[in-house]
C-alpha cells in the first residue's frame, strides 16, 4: 500500500458549521483576496500546502526567509503570507477574526489573526529568489503589487473556491489519494506542466514513468504562472489533446490551482512538498525548474542544475524521490527522440527551442510533425494566430509636449489607410474626459489613469484590434503592467518619444511648464515630479530632428519588422 494514499488533514469545517459561521461573519472585517491570494487559500484548505495550518505567522515567515524551515523546523521553502493595504492593515488587530472573500463577495474562510507585522521585503526577495531585482516576476510582485502588511493566523475553511472551467479534471490532494487508492497505484511521478506539452514531453515523461516503474500523473498548473505564458485555457485543450497518445491504464491527468513563484530552486522544493500532499512518490525536476528567465543583466537567475541539486539534498524529507529530467532530441535518421546524452554518434539532431516555436507559430510558419502533435499545434493556432492578424497596441510615452497625441494621431490615419482592422487612439485628454474624469493628478490617480488605459488596450488587443495610447505614463512599473496584461493577448509596442525638457517647455502652448516652474502646478512630470526614462522600449523616436509624417512612418516600418502589419 503507497502510505502517501491515506487521507490527509484539510482545514474545512462541516457544511453545518460552514453556513452558521458564514451567517455570523457578516459583522467580521472584510479582506477581498487577490487572484494569488485566492490560489494560496484553496491549497492551504485542501491540504495541498500541508502541514500549514493557515497563513504563516511571523515567527514561521521569518525561518522560512532565512532557513526553508517553518519554526518548528520543518522543510517549507516558500513563504505562504497574507498581504493587505496599509489602511486596512490599521483597522485589525491581533486577536481578531476577519473573514476572506472571492472577487465576487464569497465568504471562503476565516482567520484568526495572531501577527501583524511589515516585512523587509528586499530580504525577502534577496533569501527566497536570490536577488532583489524586479526582472524577477515574484519580486516585481512583492514591490509592485503586493500590500505592505502581512497576516498570520489560522484559517477556517468555509467552502472552496468556485471553478466553471474543466470542473471534472480539478482534484483536491484527498481526491487523487483515493483515485490512487482505488486503481492501486503505488508508485505515482508526477510531471509538472506550465507550457503545452509536445512530442520531446511524452517522450520524456514515458521514460521516466518507465525507469521508476511508476504511474504517471500530468499535474499542470492553472493557477498563475509567469506573465506572457500561454492562457490555461489553451494548455487545458492542448494537454486533452495529447491525452489520448498516453495509456489510459496508467496515465492520469489533475489540474493544480497554483500560484507560481518562479522561484527555481525553491519553488522545486516547494512542488515536491505539494506533490506529495497530492499522493505522489516520485516528481520529475527539470533543468531550470520553474525559472524566470534572465535578470536585470541579461543572465539567468538560476543555474540548469541548481533546483535538481537541491532538490536532492531534501529528497528524503520530502518524501519524494527526484526523476531527472532529461533534454529530449529528435534523431532524423532513427525517426525518434533520444536524451541528448545518449545520441548515437554522427547522427543529424532536430530541436526546436522555444523561441523558435513562439517565432513560427507567430509567422504562421510550418511546425514538423515529429516536434508536435496536429491537435496541439491546431490549438495553438487558433488562440495565436500569424502576429498579422492579431490585434496589438502602441504605446507611447514621453514628457507633456513631446509630441506624442500628434504622432499617435498620424499613425491612427495611417494604420486606417491601411485598412484591415480597426484602430482606436486611446489619447491621454480624451480618455481623462471619458474615462477618468473624476481623477486628479496625484501619483495615484495618475497611475490609476495608466492601468485603466491599459486595461481598455488589453481588451482592445485580446479582440483583434489595434489600440494606440499616448499618455505621459511617468512610472516604469505601471508601463510594465500594462505590458504584461496586453501581452497575454497580443504584441507590446512601447513606444518612446524621446523629447528634451528643454524643447517640450519651448514648444509649451498651453504654458504648463511656466506654471510647474511657478508652483502653481504641483507634481508635475519632468519638473517637480519624476519621468523614468524607459530603459528598452522597442522605438525611440527623436522629434527635434524629424517631422510628424516622419516620426510616424518610424513606427510604421517597426510594426513592419515585427510582422504586426504586412509590409
Amino acid at each position: 500500500m503507497n502510505p502517501n494514499n491515506a487521507p490527509i488533514p484539510e482545514l474545512y469545517v462541516s457544511y453545518d458549521s460552514a453556513q452558521k459561521l458564514k451567517h455570523e461573519a457578516g459583522d467580521l472585517p472584510s479582506w477581498d483576496l487577490s487572484p494569488r491570494q485566492i490560489c494560496d487559500l484553496e491549497l492551504l484548505m485542501n491540504g495541498g500546502f500541508n502541514p500549514l495550518k493557515g497563513f504563516l505567522t511571523e515567527a514561521d515567515y521569518n525561518n522560512v526567509v532565512d532557513n526553508m524551515r517553518l519554526a518548528d523546523g520543518t522543510l517549507w521553502p516558500m513563504p505562504i503570507t497574507l498581504d493587505v493595504s496599509g489602511k486596512f492593515a490599521e483597522g485589525v488587530e491581533t486577536g481578531q477574526d476577519i473573514a476572506l472573500r472571492d472577487q465576487e463577495g464569497v465568504i471562503l474562510a476565516i482567520l484568526s489573526v495572531s501577527d501583524k507585522w511589515t516585512p523587509d521585503k528586499s530580504h525577502e526577495a534577496e533569501a527566497v529568489f536570490g536577488a532583489d531585482d524586479i526582472a524577477h516576476p515574484a519580486v516585481n510582485y512583492l514591490h509592485n503589487v503586493a500590500g505592505p502588511v502581512y497576516l498570520g493566523g489560522a484559517i477556517t475553511g468555509l467552502q472552496q473556491p468556485i471553478h466553471y472551467d474543466f470542473r471534472a479534471r480539478r482534484d483536491t490532494p484527498n481526491e487523487l489519494r483515493a483515485l490512487f487508492r482505488k486503481l492501486g497505484w503505488r508508485k505515482v511521478v508526477a510531471f509538472q506542466t506550465r507550457n503545452p506539452l509536445h512530442r520531446a514531453h511524452q517522450e520524456l515523461t514515458f521514460r521516466a514513468a518507465r525507469e521508476a516503474q511508476a504511474n504517471l500523473l500530468i499535474h499542470p498548473v492553472v493557477g498563475m504562472t509567469k506573465p506572457g505564458d500561454v492562457d490555461h485555457f489553451t494548455r487545458v485543450r492542448c494537454y486533452e489533446a495529447v491525452l489520448d497518445q498516453y495509456p489510459s491504464s496508467t496515465t492520469t491527468m489533475s489540474l493544480l490551482n497554483l500560484a507560481m513563484r518562479m522561484g527555481g530552486p525553491r519553488e522545486a522544493v516547494w512542488h515536491g512538498l505539494i506533490r506529495k500532499n497530492h499522493g505522489c512518490t516520485h516528481f520529475i525536476v527539470g533543468r531550470d525548474h520553474a525559472g524566470p528567465g534572465k535578470n536585470s543583466k541579461g543572465e539567468d537567475f538560476y543555474g540548469p542544475y541548481d533546483a535538481q541539486d537541491l532538490f536532492k539534498t531534501h529528497q528524503d524529507e520530502i518524501g519524494l524521490e527526484m526523476v531527472d529530467f532529461k533534454h529530449m532530441v529528435y534523431v532524423q535518421e532513427k525517426a525518434q527522440y533520444y536524451p541528448i546524452s545518449e545520441v548515437p554518434e554522427g547522427a543529424t539532431v532536430l530541436d526546436i527551442s522555444g523561441t523558435e516555436l513562439r517565432r513560427r507559430l507567430a509567422e504562421g510558419l510550418e511546425i514538423p510533425e515529429w516536434f508536435s502533435f496536429p491537435q496541439v499545434v491546431a490549438e495553438l493556432r487558433r488562440t495565436r494566430p500569424p502576429r498579422s492578424r492579431q490585434g496589438f497596441t502602441v504605446f507611447f510615452t514621453g514628457l507633456s509636449g513631446s509630441g506624442k497625441s500628434t504622432i499617435a494621431n498620424a499613425l491612427m490615419v495611417k494604420l486606417m489607410e491601411m485598412g484591415g482592422r480597426p484602430v482606436t487612439l486611446l489619447d491621454g485628454d480624451v480618455v481623462r474626459k471619458n474615462l477618468s474624469s473624476e481623477l486628479g493628478f496625484s501619483k495615484e490617480h495618475r497611475d490609476l489613469n495608466i492601468r485603466r488605459i491599459g486595461y481598455v488596450a488589453s481588451e482592445i488587443t485580446k479582440n483583434g484590434g489595434i489600440a494606440i495610447c499616448a499618455p505621459i505614463a511617468p512610472y516604469a512599473t505601471t508601463r510594465r503592467a500594462v505590458r504584461e496584461e496586453i501581452e497575454q493577448y497580443g504584441a507590446f509596442l512601447e513606444v518612446h518619444v524621446a523629447t528634451s525638457l528643454e524643447e517640450c517647455e519651448r514648444r509649451d502652448r498651453k504654458g504648463l511648464y511656466k506654471l510647474a516652474r511657478e508652483g502653481k502646478i504641483k507634481e508635475f512630470t519632468g519638473i517637480s515630479d519624476p519621468y523614468d526614462v524607459p530603459e528598452n522600449p522597442e522605438l525611440r523616436i527623436e522629434t527635434e530632428s524629424s517631422d510628424v509624417d516622419n516620426c510616424a512612418h518610424q513606427v510604421i516600418l517597426k510594426l513592419e519588422q515585427l510582422g504586426l502589419i504586412a509590409g
